[in-house]
């Protein structure tokens, strides 16, 4: 009996990470099986894009951002403005927060996106039933 672990081939991905307009075009390949090429993936919970752009983890971050918005609205729908201030700091804040560290300042795009999440909590806070 063998004890160890043993490495899936079908489970690994290849990202080529360049802003070259020529891609290498290599074929990688483990155990004799050929790895898969994409263009993106997530590592420790960060999205890695080949072009080294940030836009796929902002657009990510946001829509995570947005359904623990949404998942607070749902149970919050009656309270109070501070409670619900509070509850905006504790769960969606973070999420933003970590994404602010790699999102590039001077993109419209990134601050488009950012800038719809804020009008939501905006909303959400100054809102009082």
């Amino acid at each position: 009996m063998e004890n160890g672990m043993k490495i899936n081939p079908g489970k690994r991905k290849a990202v080529s990470f360049t802003r070259a307009w020529m891609k290498d075009l290599l074929n990688y390949s483990l155990l004799d099986q050929g790895i898969t090429k994409v263009s993106s993936c997530k590592y420790l919970g960060i999205i890695l894009c080949s072009d080294l752009s940030w836009t796929d983890h902002v657009n990510y971050t946001a829509k995570k951002a947005c359904k623990a918005l949404y998942f607070t609205m749902r149970i919050l729908k009656k309270g109070k403005s501070n409670m619900k201030s509070l509850a905006y700091m504790s769960l969606v804040g973070l999420i933003l927060e970590y994404m602010a560290a790699c999102r590039d300042p001077f993109s419209k795009g990134q601050i488009n996106v950012l800038d719809r999440v804020h009008k939501k909590v905006a909303k959400f806070v100054n809102v009082t039933n």
